[in-house]
């Protein structure tokens, strides 16, 4: 297993000599009195942009601080292709939360919070903010317990028209809809671009409505399916993701 994973933002601080740093606030304490480190034990810091150092810790000191030395040069982990970005239709409750952080775990670049015509969550005003704050917050912490060093983006909530002009743009644009009638093509089948961006759309528990279908179609999507059962709109984007991951390579 690799290293735990800490968030030190900006990566080099000021003073930084290449032999030693201080983790300290939050990420000091979570290391010292949640994880419990000890001296010799190994460590990864990372801005959550793909740069990192791996380092040794030499002290912990009191409930909040922790020294890391023998560290090495910064390293920069490539982007990842192709870049895998998933328009998720807001769901109910925390599930919003639960679809980011296991999206963020098998390996999602980007996710886009879409208010679809369907969906009974709303994202207005302050409630709004405090809901995309808390996606992003939750997008670093399974980045962090994941151990990953680049975290997935999670851009500002989009309009309907957004995600078309997002989808036009797209290498391979895909939005999974579940009504069998409309001649869906299984995800399983689709030829894949071997770099570039994939879209994928995961619409609300009602459904992707019809007039969102074609204007999506317009923008040059097509449909899918993902097998012949329907998940929830918090599962879907995740094993969509996760069958795209491993047909393209990147969990080879």
């Amino acid at each position: 297993m690799t290293a735990p994973v800490f968030v030190l933002d900006p990566l080099v601080v000021p003073g930084f000599s290449g032999g030693e740093v201080v983790l300290d606030g939050p990420e000091g304490r979570h290391a010292v009195s949640v994880k419990r480190l000890q001296p010799g034990e190994d460590v990864i810091l990372t801005d959550g942009r793909g740069r990192w150092i791996e380092g040794v810790v030499r002290a912990a000191e009191g409930k909040d601080r922790l020294v890391v030395t023998d560290l090495e040069s910064v390293r920069e982990e490539p982007l990842p292709q192709p870049r895998i970005t998933v328009v998720q239709a807001l769901p109910k409750g925390d599930r919003g939360e639960v679809a980011v952080e296991t999206m963020t775990e098998v390996g999602v670049d980007v996710i886009v919070p879409w208010q679809a015509a369907r969906c009974i969550t709303q994202w207005k005003g302050d409630r709004g903010l405090k809901s995309l704050a808390k996606w992003r917050g939750t997008a670093r912490e399974a980045g962090k317990q994941s151990r990953r060093v680049r975290f997935p983006e999670v851009a500002d909530a989009a309009t309907t028209r957004q995600v078309a002009a997002l989808l036009a743009k797209a290498d391979l644009a895909a939005v999974l809809h579940s009504d069998f009638a409309h001649g869906s093509e299984p995800l399983a089948e689709v030829p894949l671009p071997a770099e570039g961006e994939i879209v994928l759309v995961v619409g609300p528990e009602g459904g992707v409505a019809r007039d969102e279908v074609a204007l999506f179609e317009e923008a040059g999507a097509k449909a899918y399916t993902l097998g012949p059962s329907v998940m929830r709109t918090s599962t879907a984007g995740t094993a969509a993701a996760a069958l795209l991951l491993g047909r393209t390579g990147r969990w080879s």
